[in-house]
């Protein structure tokens, strides 16, 4: 038997989740936010790919803005996604790293989600592609905001076909959801991309005239990739790029079901990746263009993402903003604009529209904080500069990749002493400036010691006053 201790509160959602979408209103813009999986910095060609052509990408890049130092507020799935969806950092709500299947803790349902606070605002509210904040129903998408969902709870590796199945994993099969029911397992994905598309366009078909939200995280490119026979031999980057490729459609199918219903210039699209590249899978990995290392590290190349946003007349065409952002943003950014209130509860990100806008220039942020494993502070960044704290990474560095969906091995370094970095002139971070700027050493020292105190370190062995459990379920006979 397995029971919840939080009854009441799902009880609450519930009877949320019934609040009838009044008709569209100006005032209350569709948002449209796709979310790609393991995406690196360099798998766009406005981004600089050059062997994956990208058009309808590139295309939301000329009509928008290219959004050049976006953040993930950690390298790793289900604390990327928390955050995303909460406007807080990962940590502060209990959640780290990657969930398992039959995970006993995911996302608190007394968590606002980006979907409830929409919700709150008559929108109606719909998720394909993956979840991974906990599978348990009391987890699940319908009961954290949205009215409907589709697609699969957590990583598409997790499942029996995985490399390492046996030695490492005992995986059951992939369940596909639809709202809270199982209606398939998979061993073939090739349909997947496809078919979250399908339904994205229909939600938008069966929703033009009310306000809503819609969220696509496609499971691709996180491997095992899986490719339609359309798309399969296309790009220049094998089947890596091929995948890419089929996501760019899917970004115009979208694209193109707004423009049919009129909803062009009251949507805002928001198209982003949750981390960087899986570089130890080699020529099924992305790229992190010119940035350091990839997923699971705090360096550039594992939290800095390729974003494009359009509003057509609210924010500008085919402009670059420079300023860092993090994904912790989103949600105030997006309340704002549709006149919600925040959560209750504090959260972290603040609002950037200022800043996107060009009204003003500098981020209302004096610092990001990069968090990674269970509560590790492994890099603050203020302006310009980066500063690393000591910790252990891994790399690729000398190692031989992977290939053809098998990893190769990562080897780890260990960060002796904190490491300094000015990303405005050094953004792959190759000269260490740390002895050339103690008065940044010491600011930055400040600001990370004062997240310390907040949301506390593992790796100082401090405990944060201001973190918040996760949803957890207990076994009981």
């Amino acid at each position: 038997m397995v029971w919840l201790f939080l009854p009441l509160v799902l009880s609450l959602k519930a009877c949320h989740s019934v609040v009838e979408a009044p008709p569209q209103d100006p005032q209350r813009p569709n948002i449209v936010l796709i979310f790609t999986d393991d995406q690196g910095y360099g798998d766009v060609g406005v981004f600089g790919a050059a062997d994956i052509p990208t058009p309808n990408l590139d295309g939301l890049a000329a009509e928008g803005l290219l959004l050049t130092q976006f953040y993930a507020s950690q390298p790793v799935c289900s604390a990327s996604r928390a955050s995303l969806l909460t406007g807080c950092y990962a940590n502060r709500i209990g959640i780290h790293n990657a969930l398992m299947p039959d995970s006993p803790v995911g996302l608190n349902p007394r968590e606002e989600t980006l979907a409830e606070v929409l919700k709150a605002r008559g929108y109606r509210t719909g998720i394909f592609g993956k979840w991974h904040l906990g599978d348990h129903p009391a987890f699940m998408p319908t009961q954290q905001g949205f009215d409907t969902f589709f697609g699969i709870p957590y990583s598409n590796d997790m499942w029996p076909l995985h490399p390492q199945q046996g030695p490492v994993f005992d995986f059951d099969p992939l369940p596909l959801y639809e709202q809270q029911t199982v209606i398939d397992t998979l061993e073939d994905q090739t349909f997947l991309t496809r078919e979250i598309t399908r339904r994205s366009v229909a939600f938008i078909e069966e929703n033009k005239e009310t306000p809503f939200f819609l969220y696509v995280p496609h499971p691709q490119p996180h491997v095992p990739l899986f490719v339609s026979d359309r798309f399969r031999g296309k790009s220049g980057r094998g089947l890596y790029g091929d995948v890419i490729m089929e996501l760019d459609w899917s970004v115009g199918e979208i694209l193109g079901a707004l423009k049919k219903h009129g909803l062009e210039d009251n949507t805002w699209v928001i198209f982003t990746s949750d981390n960087g590249p899986w570089l130890s899978y080699g020529n099924h990995a992305g790229s992190a263009g010119p940035l350091r290392e990839g997923k699971g590290t705090a360096w550039e190349g594992g939290v800095r993402e390729p974003t494009i946003m359009r509003y057509p007349g609210k924010l500008p065409a085919g402009e670059v903003r420079d300023t860092p952002f993090m994904a912790i943003d989103l949600l105030p950014t997006i309340a704002g604009q549709a006149g919600a209130p925040l959560p209750e509860q504090p959260i972290d990100g603040k609002d950037i529209w200022p800043v996107l806008t060009g009204r003003e220039q500098a981020s209302p942020h004096e610092a990001y904080f990069y968090y990674y494993r269970v509560n590790e502070l492994h890099a603050v960044r203020s302006g310009p500069w980066k500063l690393y704290f000591p910790h252990r990474y891994r790399s690729m560095e000398g190692q031989p990749p992977g290939s053809d969906g098998l990893p190769g091995e990562y080897v780890y370094f260990e960060l002796q002493a904190p490491e300094l970095y000015n990303l405005q002139e050094d953004p792959s971070e190759t000269r260490e400036v740390s002895g050339l700027h103690p008065d940044v050493m010491d600011r930055l020292t400040r600001l990370a010691d004062s997240a310390r105190l907040r949301f506390g370190d593992a790796l100082t062995g401090v405990e944060g006053t201001q973190t918040r459990p996760p949803g957890r379920v207990e076994e009981s006979q």
